[in-house]
């Protein structure tokens, strides 16, 4: 019995030993064609295209208003209405005064005529005739200052109806009935706004762009507009003006740029979010990789020791794939240290981190990847957009050939952060290996390392090996003791 105990025991701490079957660390992926996009994003907010301020000629106290906030009124339409009182009676003023004029000039004239009978039969003097033709001039002088005044005072009086400037939406009321207000004709404060209104048959979007994107958009380009209020829909717009001063931002040069949207609709209103996409460069239907594919030639030693290609194994396999690849003369070289446009030279990008130091944003860094094994560089389009974008270089991809693992040189064009442009070294169909990064390898390393020395003293375990994962390990994360223990 004690003996079948102890087969027992030795089974199951042989089964505790044995080495589990390792996962794969890299995933494979067929490549195809695909349309890469590159696009300068920025926010702001919608704003009318057209804002006017209504106020009133006539000052005096608002005995109607006769719309509300939001109402859309047509050009003409009564808005208030200001108290008639005072405005009629200088109506009434200038009549009498107009009907006094008439009467004197049929009087100067009249009298203009006798005066001229007299003067044929030597009644009169010529002095006494030039004295009458005076005052006809004064009396039809006086009846053209009557009728103007008259004219005014009517015009005073319509202009107590105020009526809309043009045709649009109400969007703030700072008066109501019985406020009293001043005419901007008569006050020097400018007088009393009454309405604002604003045609929101077209709106506009007042972002900011930053300076490494402002070169590649000019007025007239196309925009695609997104609202937050109506996210699965996309809005046309095309750029109306870029500012020619720029603004500092949280130390970052943006240029004010103003878009365009087409509102005839009605659904956007002032105020609402916006996320604006410039597209700057295209490239279509072209056969594209994924970024954590790519690898710089200071890369390729690790992405080898990950695939278990060994040190002598990889160099004549470098040496082929270099002859069958050979770039074209000045193909720029990530490990050349050439930046791209005035970012961090390819120098600084860490050995095995996946991801093109070309393509490496100012502001994201290999920090800002996507998790897909360490790969792409994040996007850094957002909030006023520095879209990155490679003008191209030479990377090395590892591609199955034959079930095998196989450096390929590869010269790349257009990326989105997310995928490249393959212009040399593969074709639609290639299935490359994504790898996962050098921190991730260490950090794996580290915790295989911790694990080996602490199962040291036990019987058996002095070999003890850890299962590579796509997941990194916690930093300072101590392995479990094998047996539980």
């Amino acid at each position: 019995m004690k003996s079948y105990i102890r087969v027992l025991s030795l089974v199951a701490l042989v089964a505790a030993c044995s080495k589990p079957e390792p996962l794969p660390v890299y995933e494979a992926v067929t490549i195809g064609k695909r349309d890469i996009v590159v696009t300068a994003e920025a926010v702001g907010a919608i704003n009318p295209d057209t804002i006017v301020e209504v106020k009133s000629r006539a000052s005096g106290e608002i005995i109607e208003l006769a719309v509300e906030t939001g109402q859309l009124v047509r050009r003409g339409e009564l808005l208030a209405r200001v108290d008639r009182r005072v405005p009629t009676n200088r109506v009434s003023q200038a009549q009498a005064a107009a009907d006094v004029a008439q009467a004197r000039l049929r009087n100067a004239e009249a009298q203009l005529r006798r005066a001229q009978e007299l003067f044929a039969a030597r009644a009169i003097t010529e002095q006494e005739l030039e004295s009458s033709t005076l005052d006809v001039a004064n009396s039809k002088a006086a009846v053209i200052s009557s009728t103007i005044d008259l004219e005014n005072a009517k015009i005073a009086l319509d202009d107590t109806e105020v009526r809309a400037p043009m045709s649009g939406v109400i969007l703030a009321k700072n008066i109501s009935r019985g406020t009293v207000i001043s005419s901007p004709t008569s006050d020097v404060g400018g007088g009393t706004v009454l309405l604002k209104m604003a045609d929101l048959s077209l709106v506009q979007v007042k972002t900011f762009v930053d300076e490494t994107d402002i070169g590649k958009i000019s007025v007239g380009l196309k925009t695609a507009v997104t609202i937050d209020a109506f996210p699965t829909r996309s809005f046309q717009g095309s750029i109306l003006k870029i500012e020619p001063q720029a603004d500092t931002i949280q130390n970052v040069t943006m240029f004010p740029v103003l878009v365009r949207i087409d509102n005839k609709d009605g659904l956007l209103k002032p105020g609402m979010s916006a996320s604006v996409k410039v597209s700057v460069n295209q490239s279509l239907d072209v056969v594209a990789v994924p970024n954590s594919a790519l690898r710089t030639e200071r890369d390729v030693a690790s992405a080898a020791g990950v695939l278990g290609i060994s040190e002598a194994d990889l160099a004549p396999m470098m040496e082929a794939a270099k002859a069958a690849n050979a770039p074209p003369a000045g193909t720029p070289s990530p490990d050349g240290g050439q930046a791209l446009e005035g970012k961090a030279p390819s120098a600084a990008a860490p050995a095995g981190g996946g991801m093109p130091p070309a393509n490496a944003m100012a502001a994201g860094g290999a920090a800002g990847g996507r998790g897909n094994g360490g790969g792409g560089g994040g996007r850094g389009n957002g909030g006023g957009g520095r879209g990155g974008y490679s003008p191209g270089g030479q990377y090395v991809v590892f591609v199955l050939r034959d079930g095998k693992p196989t450096p390929v040189y590869v010269r790349t064009g257009l990326t989105d952060l997310d995928f490249t442009e393959v212009k040399s070294g593969l074709v639609e169909g290639d299935q490359v290996l994504m790898l996962p990064s050098a921190s991730l390898l260490q950090s794996q390393k580290d915790l295989q390392e911790r694990i080996s020395q602490r199962s040291s003293g036990l019987p058996g375990q002095g070999n003890a090996t850890t299962t590579q994962t796509k997941t990194a390990a916690p930093a300072g994360a101590g392995g479990a003791r094998p047996g539980g223990r």
